[in-house]
């Protein structure tokens, strides 16, 4: 299945949940913000939202520092 994640287009195996594809991407859901087809989708949905050929994806990590 292909998914279009941050203006990149890369394939996955399906199925696969928002959960998933993070763990795959080695992301930390309690820092990084999804929007799945210009829509945010909060934490507690990531683990029951399934993905589909052709998603696509904005992931925005947020960074610690100072």
């Amino acid at each position: 299945m292909q998914i279009n994640i941050n203006g990149q287009n890369r394939t996955f195996t399906a199925p696969l949940n928002v959960t998933e594809l993070l763990g795959q991407l080695q992301l930390a859901a309690e820092r990084v913000v999804v929007e799945l087809n210009r829509e945010i989708l909060t934490t507690d949905h990531h683990s029951t939202t399934l993905l589909q050929d052709g998603d696509q994806l904005e992931l925005i990590q947020f960074v610690g520092g100072g």
